[in-house]
């Protein structure tokens, strides 16, 4: 977490630290699920794994601890994969990482009509002011979000942009997860 902000929320911080390691990997990545555990939790309840991942010596004891899962199957569309997930309840939320290209609002207005998904991608990719951006959002099981977004014209700690309501699709996606 060299580049977080220690006054931020514990969801703020595991976010931007999931955007670190994302950034990290460089881009065109494919999507990335994260667990989200209770660090003190963790180190109580399941020492050799907290040992694992660096959380057995003297730092912070409080926060989130993000566990990268299994790489999610490529070929599937992430929202069907979303709806196969169940949690444990030791999984306090979750996050995801992703790339996508984005517009700017001006650009809605010349959005073709009646394009399928394929070419409206297809649209989108050649458009000129696309953008390539990755986002990173979090949830909790008690409704807690958080986002960060990143674009790769602007790949630096520093240019990232946080809120909890960024990205609130895939939000309201990850929160599902969550639902009995």
């Amino acid at each position: 977490m060299s580049n977080t902000p220690m006054a931020a929320s514990p969801l703020t911080r595991a976010v931007l630290e999931i955007d670190e390691y994302a950034s990290g990997l460089g881009w065109d990545q494919p999507a990335r699920l994260f667990a989200l555990v209770d660090t003190a939790r963790l180190r109580t309840q399941e020492p050799g794994l907290a040992a694992q991942l660096g959380l057995d010596g003297e730092q912070e004891t409080t926060g989130l601890t993000p566990i990268e899962q299994e790489e999610i199957p490529k070929g599937k569309p992430l929202d069907e994969f979303l709806g196969t997930i169940a949690w444990p309840d030791a999984v306090v939320g979750c996050a995801l990482t992703v790339e996508r290209l984005m517009l700017p609002p001006s650009a809605e207005a010349s959005v073709p009509e009646g394009l399928s998904e394929q070419k409206l991608a297809r649209w989108v990719a050649e458009h000129p002011d696309r953008q390539e951006v990755r986002m990173t959002v979090a949830v909790l099981r008690d409704g807690g979000r958080d986002s960060a977004l990143r674009l790769r014209e602007k790949d630096s700690p520093t240019e990232v942009l946080t809120g909890g309501d960024l990205v609130p699709g895939l939000a309201e996606a990850l929160a599902a997860t969550f639902e009995e």
